[in-house]
């Protein structure tokens, strides 16, 4: 007996290790963007740099450890993540934070699980009731924040930010069901993708790096690739192999709290009551979708073992 508790401790125990780095290190990758792009990075060649290097690291490590190449129609797949997830939903959060502050980005991404509702709802995959209320508790601390708050001066950063939603959400919903490798190896070759589609990108819009980045810059850069790119996203799949999809998705309603505090906290961002509501709003919204679906999840399961248990044998 005491042998079983002390695994399940142990397995406790690193379950709440991947969540606190999910948590936490995803949370203040928006606020690691804007020290990045104030250092001296241009919006694309940010992410495009930082994805490619990344990408191509956990590749090598990857066949060296002998799992195989993604096969053509694999790397067809990937690519066009890549260009959804990376190139247009974390190149346009870059764009966005040229002029939006970085606790506000993270709750404009925090709203994809809305959006993935609407995408799921036109391929045929209905929201339940509760589902449904919580899309359209979302949808309007969406309309809310976007209306008669100070980021009405920000028009370009908000479209570039319902611009990331949206491909983030399509290629989310889009991925299931594809030929894809495992999914370390699928990170790796949408990074490596997704990234040098976001370099070329760059380089067509005139971005240059005409001088060597600050300090700071270069050390925003260094944590986005290491923990942003490979240990953050490590951990959430691993989290997805050993916890509840609801549990490991959480991280959409407490990655906006994180960004937001950290930007009060390190960068001197301040939001008003308007923008505070409407955030709460919005995050609102995601928990009651994300409960849904769990008990979704629950439900599922029984009715299957109900119906078996009645099929004429």
């Amino acid at each position: 007996m005491q042998g079983t508790d002390n695994t399940a401790g142990s397995a406790g125990s690193r379950v709440a290790v991947a969540l606190a780095l999910v948590y936490l290190i995803w949370g203040s990758t928006y606020l690691g963007i804007r020290f990045a792009l104030e250092g001296g990075f241009p919006p694309f060649l940010l992410g495009g740099m930082r994805f490619t290097i990344a990408g191509t690291l956990m590749f090598a490590v990857l066949r060296w450890r002998g799992m195989p190449v993604p096969t053509r129609a694999q790397w067809g797949n990937a690519a066009v993540m890549g260009v959804l997830l990376l190139q247009l939903g974390n190149g346009m959060v870059n764009l966005a934070e040229k002029t939006v502050p970085s606790g506000m980005a993270a709750v404009a991404v925090a709203s994809a699980p809305l959006w993935m509702g609407v995408f799921a709802a036109m391929r045929g995959e209905r929201p339940n009731k509760l589902e449904w209320i919580g899309l359209g508790i979302g949808f309007l601390g969406v309309v809310w924040l976007n209306s008669g708050t100070s980021l009405g001066t920000a028009p370009r950063g908000l479209l570039a930010l319902l611009v990331a939603s949206l491909a983030w959400s399509f290629g989310s919903i889009w991925s299931r069901g594809r030929d894809l490798p495992s999914p370390f190896m699928a990170a790796a070759a949408q990074m490596i993708c997704g990234g040098l589609v976001m370099c070329v990108v760059g380089l067509a819009l005139g971005e240059r790096m005409h001088a060597l980045p600050t300090h700071a810059g270069i050390a925003a850069f260094v944590y986005l690739l290491v923990f942003g790119s490979i240990v953050g996203f490590s951990a959430y799949i691993w989290l997805l192999h050993h916890v509840r999809p609801a549990l490991a998705s959480s991280y959409a309603y407490v990655n906006p709290a994180i960004a937001v505090a950290l930007g009060a906290w390190l960068a001197g961002e301040r939001f008003g009551m308007h923008e505070l509501v409407a955030m709460g709003v919005i995050l609102f919204g995601v928990v009651v979708i994300t409960l849904a679906k769990a008990r979704r999840s629950k439900t599922r399961p029984s009715k299957a073992h109900r119906s078996k248990a009645k099929a004429p044998t």
